[in-house]
């Protein structure tokens, strides 16, 4: 494991052979008992004051377990036709998968993202407790692709509209690009000064930190380049207000998933609790 941003690394290649992005059953690795081999070796102490000390953000270059990474690019690659591409003029350009469509044809990133042993470590390095987002959020855990020449986002924050905290985990998938993870520690500290940073994430790499916090944005992207992230969204509070709701919805249905994948999804939820849970 390093925290270097140059790190030399092999990306594992997934078989083109697998429908949907899933291996045969024996494939499926078991994510709690891939997490926890991993993470069982880290320094768990130093990786946590390095999140409290660079403001609640941690990378890492060498994260998921080689059969993770494996399944997640399998996944990637066989959700290609299921992306919704968007564009906003100085903002960003690329496409999305969310959730919604993650849990029918992609079930390992569901249950890698729900693993105890995922969660529990992640608790570790914030202190917090954190709970899954709601159903009903497509952030939840999506993936984001770039796979046209100047697929870019522009600086922003993963701003929070929940109650609580919101903690973004990125997870590098597929690294055949140029692309990078610029950012700013500290801007919203005015104690310390702010510190720039840039990482290339290798496929199995992670970033972690509070999406409040984390000024950043992804570089664009060049011609026959592509890079595929996975996030997972963790908070600790699940409630939001009803005006956060309708602003959020909008943002997810404009610039990411599409007003079909984000509101049939949101009326689905709201018909289930009015029928009393059923849909």
């Amino acid at each position: 494991m390093s925290t270097s941003a140059e790190q030399p690394f092999v990306a594992v290649q997934a078989s083109p052979h697998h429908a949907a992005g899933s291996p045969p059953a024996a494939a499926i690795p078991d994510p709690d008992q891939a997490v926890a081999s991993q993470v069982g070796t880290f320094d768990n102490a130093r990786l946590r004051k390095q999140f409290a000390d660079q403001g609640a953000f941690l990378y890492l270059d060498d994260f998921l377990a080689p059969e993770v990474t494996a399944q997640l690019i399998a996944s990637a690659r066989g959700l290609l036709g299921e992306v919704n591409r968007n564009y906003l003029p100085g903002h960003k350009q690329g496409g999305s998968v969310s959730r919604h469509t993650i849990d029918r044809l992609a079930p390992f990133i569901a249950a890698l993202y729900r693993s105890k042993e995922l969660i529990g470590w992640l608790e570790q390095l914030t202190g917090d407790k954190l709970m899954e987002s709601p159903a009903d959020d497509p952030h939840a855990y999506a993936l984001y692709y770039y796979t046209r020449a100047g697929d870019h986002i522009g600086w922003h924050y993963d701003t929070s509209y929940y109650d609580g905290r919101r903690y973004t985990l990125l997870l590098g998938v597929i690294d055949e690009s140029s692309c990078r993870l610029d950012y700013e520690l500290h801007t919203r500290n005015p104690d310390v000064p702010d510190m720039p940073g840039s990482v290339q994430i290798p496929p199995g790499g992670l970033v972690f930190f509070d999406g409040d916090k984390l000024r950043h944005r992804i570089s664009p992207a060049r011609e026959n380049e592509m890079r595929v992230s996975l996030t997972f969204e963790y908070v600790t509070d699940p409630n939001m207000r009803p005006w956060r709701r309708v602003i959020s919805n909008l943002k997810d249905a404009i610039a990411y998933f599409g007003f079909r994948q984000v509101f049939s999804q949101f009326a689905r939820r709201n018909s289930a609790r009015r029928n009393g849970g059923r849909a």
